[in-house]
This record gives C-alpha cells, structure tokens and sequence, in this order.
C-alpha cells in the first residue's frame, strides 16, 4: 500500500464530499481504539472544524484515558479542532431502570446485547445532535471487515453515519495509516474492543477470530480460490472461514438497503 499517497487519497476525498455538501465540518466520536483515532486525525487534516466526543458509558478507565490523550493530540496538533466529554451513564442507567419495570421486558440471553446496542445508539443520536446544531457531518470509524466482512456493527448506531472515510481499509491497513498519521502506540497496540459491555471482552473474544484472520478469509471468499475443490486448508482456517460465512449471513442485513415492498403495477393501476 503507498500509505502517504493512501493518506492524501482520503483527506481529498472528505474535503471534496464536506465542500459538495455544503456542511461547515465533522464531527467524530471517538473510543480510544485505533479506528476512531485514524477517521479524526484523518478528518483533523482536511483543515475543516472538526468535532471529537468522548462519549463514555460505564467506560473502563484505559478507555477513557486513551480517548482523552488523543483528544488532547489532536487539539495541540490542529487549531481546527475541538474535543470534549459527553458522559452519557446517567442518561443509558435512566433508559435502563426504566425499560427494566415495563411489564413487556423479558431478561433473557437477549437483554445483555439489547442493551449493548442501546448504548451505540444513544451515541449516535449524540453525535446527531451536534452534527445537526453545527451543520456538521458525522464520520463512521468502521473498517472494511468490520463494516462490509462480518457486520461487526450497531444497525443505526455506530452504522449510523454520513460517510465512512475507511471502509475500504482492513485492519493491517488502518494499523500502517494510524503509524504515519502519529497515533499514538497505546491506542495502535490496544486491544480491539466495542466496549459496549463494560467490561474487558475484545472483538476477538466476541467474533471468535482476529481481524487478521478475518482479513484473510474475507480475501480468501472473495478470491478464486474459494472456488477450487482442491484447496487445502488447516482446520483453523476452515473455522475461520465458517465464522466468517456465518457472520455475513446473519448480519447481512445490515450492509444492504432495507427489504422494500414492491408493488406490482397492475394493482396501482385503477
């Protein structure tokens, strides 16, 4: 990959799209992750305001202090942005209490992941809310497995966005960008994690492989080589591959518009 040339690649890309919309800026939220980090630094060289938030929810603490680091470096590096803390446990824990003494409400296996995606959730509609009263746009930090792969992602939570500035870049390839940009080494070497659960699960530990394997089967599926009978495979790239299959298939949903009834033309006509 010709990674400066990928860099400059990107930030014309936003420039161009933020000047066509005739927006005045981003706005980011960011979670001390690498692909959070990448998106507003990336935004942060377009030279057009930038809006970062911090946005914890019963957050871990190393969260946290990476977000706040980099929001920190990104503000000491470009008079162009502007980042803050938006705490949003009060408003998720009221959300909680309340949907917890509706008569309706079931606690089952269900509920933990429910409640993992409200919290993606209310971050979007906090991310909306300053993008609407500063006619900003709200760039998604998701990667190209994560977003196109397995779904990895909150349908109109953290997929609620106005354009995706690194969808197309694997992991390894946000890992090399997040290098030349100057992200610091804490957040490239962390863990990758949604951090929707409070507590100390990763994506791997969730999905059941890396992203770089999950790069791999995602090349590999999309190759002529899953097409050859004689292909050999170890068994930890079949189980890979079958995570892989299964998670696009269920989360297919989400990357494609949404099911439309069509209506025949003959029953519209009178």
């Amino acid at each position: 990959m010709q990674t400066e040339k990928v860099i400059e690649h990107i930030v014309q890309w936003l420039n161009d799209y933020h000047q066509n919309s005739r927006t005045k800026g981003f706005v980011v939220g960011v979670s001390g992750g690498i692909d959070s980090a990448v998106v507003s630094t990336l935004c942060a060289r377009t030279g057009a305001p930038v809006l970062v938030l911090e946005m914890p929810i019963r957050q871990s603490s190393n969260e946290i202090g990476r977000s706040q680091a980099h929001i920190n470096w990104l503000r000491s590096s470009f008079p162009n942005v502007t980042g803050t803390e938006v705490n949003l446990t009060e408003i998720f824990e009221a959300f909680e209490k309340t949907v917890k003494k509706i008569e309706v409400n079931e606690t089952n296996s269900s509920a933990e992941l429910a409640f993992a995606n409200v919290r993606s959730r209310l971050r979007m509609v906090n991310l909306y809310y300053f993008a609407s009263i500063k006619n900003y746009l709200v760039a998604g930090t998701g990667n190209k497995v994560e977003d196109f792969g397995v779904g990895f992602f909150t349908k109109y939570g953290d997929g609620g966005v106005d354009l995706s500035p690194i969808g197309d870049l694997f992991k390894s390839e946000v890992r090399t960008i997040a290098a030349l940009l100057g992200v610091s080494n804490e957040i490239i070497t962390a863990a990758p994690t949604d951090g929707l659960y409070g507590d100390t699960r990763t994506d791997e530990d969730q999905i059941g492989a890396s992203y770089d394997e999950l790069e791999w089967a995602m090349n590999y599926v999309d190759s002529d080589k899953s097409k050859q009978e004689n292909t050999t495979l170890t068994d930890r790239q079949k189980i890979v591959l079958n995570i892989y299959k299964q998670r696009h298939a269920a989360n297919l949903h989400k990357m494609v518009e949404i099911p439309r009834c069509m209506i025949p033309l003959d029953l519209k006509s009178t």
